[in-house]
């Protein structure tokens, strides 16, 4: 029932309470309830509005905010754990190639040859040293083995004069190829003799074939021991003459 069929009901009743006129008063009061009636009903759907948000927040956890959206937040991005890069093995180093002919003594060690030849050198402290002589091994095929290299650690490599000298006094492997004492000496040496315990014992002797004044000399094992010190050793030239 609307408000206007419930004003008619009250002008109905009063009609027959008094056909002589309208109960005004009565009407207004009726008036006034539904009124009332109304303002309360529109109370309770508001309360019910705000109930049912309520319900709807706590069951689906979500909450209505008013002004501008958010911006959307990133998801955090998964990322592969870091790995350690692969270190690159470093280069063989090449084993350093001859410098002039290879001088052949031979010293055998089953097929192999005792073998003697100069390689290049960098001292950084000591420009003047550039050449080591190698007391190495040569295969059948050419192949060719470093056991033992020696070079100056002052001065000049070209002064005359003896230069540093090869002893294998640790017999450095392999055992059954020792090497023999070796050197070499710049000058005009015709003969090289070392002194051990009171003997004499001469040397082998061979020119570098890149420059003649450069001797290269070892003594056979059957002469003096590998590893054995000399007391001396003396060079002479063609005459006899020491240098």
């Amino acid at each position: 029932m609307n408000e206007v069929d419930e004003l008619r009901r009250a002008m109905w009743a009063t009609e027959r309470a008094d056909r002589n006129g309208l109960d005004l008063a009565g009407i207004m009061r009726e008036g006034r309830r539904v009124r009332r009636r109304r303002r309360v009903a529109g109370t309770g759907a508001g309360a019910l509005a705000v109930a049912a948000v309520t319900i709807t927040i706590g069951v689906a956890g979500t909450v209505t905010r008013t002004g501008p959206p958010e911006p959307p937040v990133a998801e955090p991005v998964a990322t592969a754990p870091a790995t350690a890069p692969t270190p690159t093995p470093a280069p063989a180093e090449p084993r350093p190639r001859p410098v002039g002919a290879v001088v052949g003594s031979g010293i055998r060690y089953g097929a192999d040859e005792r073998v003697f030849y100069l390689v290049p050198v960098d001292v950084p402290e000591l420009p003047g040293v550039t050449i080591g002589l190698v007391a190495g091994r040569r295969s059948p095929t050419g192949a060719l083995t470093s056991d033992y290299l020696v070079n100056d650690v002052a001065g000049s490599d070209r002064r005359p004069g003896f230069h540093q000298i090869g002893y294998d006094q640790q017999r450095r492997p392999p055992a059954d190829a020792p090497v023999p004492t070796f050197g070499y000496f710049v000058g005009p040496a015709a003969r090289i003799v070392g002194t051990v315990d009171g003997r004499h014992v001469e040397a082998r002797l061979a020119r570098w074939s890149e420059d003649p004044r450069l001797v290269i000399f070892w003594f056979n094992p059957g002469v003096l021991a590998p590893g054995t010190p000399l007391d001396g050793i003396v060079a002479r030239d063609a005459r006899g003459r020491k240098l």
